[in-house]
């Protein structure tokens, strides 16, 4: 091998290491992320959770903001009624573990391909923003949601695509943007989303009256001895028959009740209707007792403002009976104990009620506002003349019994001459 060929072999192995020195410098950079967070990283790298007081959610055309007031989540957009601290809590614990699909290194002029344009009155465009600040409404943290992503055609009979994720932005990171598994469908602008949903619930029903409308006259007023009881009308003239299929639902009025809004007290005049006003009352037998005021929203027939106090006389000791061993009187003291605890945990929630005008679907109460004639049977008319089979019984609840027919007359025998 002559000096020519060692200088060329020696080039050509020069060249192949210098390519194999250059795929692995390529590789190694493109397994780098180009954003600051990686795959399968945080969002953020330390989320102060624990100093969060308020938050900010902003949209296209609403705004709402929780924060928390001696120690309680509250919407200020409500008047500072308070909020549902499991969904609060339960979004800032998702953004301080929010693991990151997916880096698109981009600058923040391209938030407005994500969904995020903070400019756009379009609420698709313009996403959300949620700003976190602490108790001396420092920022914390920021960021913005954008569209969903989504995935390829859906396998069912719609159609369509089907959302994998959304987009998300931290502002403190101008690396890019991400993407996420996270949707966040409860987050929202509207405050009604955000209340606590907790309302009256008036156990063991014992009375409840309605006034006229517009009038403090009583409309009506039923009344109960015991739990197992059916109502009674007050005052109820001998051909009142109550119908059980008007006053049954009264015994579990309002339960599992849930309000739609709570009204801030300045826009409660402008949404009142001027006419239709109604007062009723509700006690139970613990010793409640609900006072409601239910007036017609303006240009809303479906809708019903109410107001509510609450008072309680919650007995201080059992009363014991005649011949208890000591053993059944320590038992049933001890549930006695228990059972004024929950009635005092249950009086100290609806406190927060009083003061607060609640918006609430009609059909919530429409048990409540029937009219008098509503409450009782319709009078069975007389039969007509020659076609009676005795007299009719009405009994309560609207039932008609009729005695059995007392015609006991039969067709005489049609005689047939024989043939012979």
């Amino acid at each position: 091998m002559n000096k020519r060929q060692v200088i060329i072999l020696w080039v050509i192995a020069i060249a192949l290491g210098a390519a194999v020195a250059a795929v692995k410098l390529t590789q190694k950079d493109t397994s780098k992320s180009a954003t600051n967070r990686a795959p399968g990283q945080t969002l953020f790298e330390s989320f102060p959770a624990g100093d969060v007081s308020t938050v900010e959610i902003q949209g296209a055309a609403d705004s709402v903001t929780l924060t928390k007031k001696d120690g309680a989540w509250v919407v200020a957009e409500r008047d500072g009624y308070p909020a549902n601290a499991t969904s609060v809590n339960e979004f800032i614990r998702t953004l301080s573990e929010l693991k990151v699909t997916r880096g698109m290194e981009a600058g923040p002029s391209f938030a407005p391909r994500f969904g995020m344009d903070e400019d756009s009155a379009n609420p698709a465009e313009r996403g959300l923003s949620a700003i976190f600040k602490d108790a001396a409404g420092k920022p914390l943290a920021k960021v913005s949601l954008g569209k969903n992503i989504e995935s390829g055609a859906d396998a069912g009979p719609t159609g369509g695509a089907t959302s994998v994720g959304r987009y998300i932005r931290n502002h403190a990171d101008e690396s890019g943007f991400y993407a996420i598994s996270e949707m966040f469908p409860a987050v929202s602008t509207e405050a009604a989303r955000w209340l606590a949903d907790e309302f009256i619930s008036p156990e063991k029903i014992k009375a409840i009256s309605l006034s006229q409308k517009d009038k403090s006259e009583t409309a009506w007023k039923l009344t109960r001895e015991t739990e197992e009881a059916e109502f009674k009308l007050d005052g109820a003239a001998p051909t009142e028959v109550l119908d059980t299929t008007a006053t049954s639902p009264l015994k579990s009025l309002f339960s599992y009740a849930r309000f739609d809004d709570v009204v801030p007290a300045e826009k409660v005049a402008e949404r009142s209707a001027a006419d239709g006003k109604r007062n009723a009352t509700i006690e139970t037998f613990e010793g409640f007792t609900y006072s409601l005021t239910i007036t017609p929203v303006k240009g809303a027939e479906d809708k019903l403002l109410m107001t509510v106090t609450v008072a309680a006389e919650l007995p201080k000791e059992r009363k014991k009976e005649e011949g208890e061993k000591p053993e059944d009187a320590k038992a049933k003291d001890e549930a006695f104990t228990q059972r004024v605890k929950t009635l005092t945990e249950k009086l100290d929630k609806a406190k927060l009620f009083v003061g607060r005008t609640f918006e609430v679907s009609k059909t919530t109460i429409d048990p409540l506002l029937k009219e008098r004639a509503q409450l009782i049977t319709a009078p069975t008319p007389p039969p007509a003349a020659g076609t009676g089979n005795g007299f009719m019984q009405q009994l309560p609840g609207g039932m008609i019994a009729a005695p059995p027919s007392r015609n006991t007359a039969t067709t005489p025998p049609i005689s047939v001459p024989s043939m012979k």
